[in-house]
């Protein structure tokens, strides 16, 4: 209990899934969440449905509480010139639930999955501070796509 009396909300629980396992539902509740975070809140406007949330080497990790999703991250799995190579995406969290780990914690699963792999994320400029302290480096010039400047980055734990 805390102090006013109430209730603690319990913790959220991480859940990972290939993209051919995922539910209707989930799908729509991860991609609702997504829309309410870029499109509707970031005024980013972007085409959500990229044809990538379904492909079978996809995988989708999510925190729910409550049947809610609260947070989520997309980790692609790309073949560049034979290699394995890995693309993280549309990593965002409700607005009530930041500041409390939860991104991070989706970030460490994400990339627990791509353990030595190479690893790509287009960056918003205000979140390469976070990824340069989960292994990334820059990797070109910032670019502006609709609008908002993004900064390729990546982790090769190899290099």
């Amino acid at each position: 209990m805390i102090s006013t009396g109430t209730v603690a909300s319990r913790p959220p629980t991480l859940i990972r899934s290939w993209a051919p396992d995922l539910d209707t539902d989930r799908l729509y509740a991860i991609l609702k969440l997504r829309v309410e975070v870029f499109v509707v809140e970031q005024a980013y406007f972007y085409p959500e449905l990229d044809g990538f949330d379904l492909l079978p080497r996809t995988r989708h990790f999510w925190l729910e509480r409550d049947g809610e999703v609260i947070g989520t991250v997309r980790l692609l799995e790309e073949n560049v010139g034979g290699e394995r190579e890995f693309r993280l995406g549309h990593l965002c969290t409700r607005r009530s639930e930041r500041g409390l780990g939860h991104t991070t914690r989706l970030l460490q699963a994400a990339l627990a999955d791509v353990g030595e792999a190479r690893c790509r994320v287009d960056s918003p400029s205000y979140l390469v501070e976070m990824y340069t302290r989960h292994g990334f480096a820059r990797d070109g010039d910032e670019r502006i796509d609709n609008g908002v400047p993004l900064n390729p980055l990546v982790r090769d734990v190899r290099a």
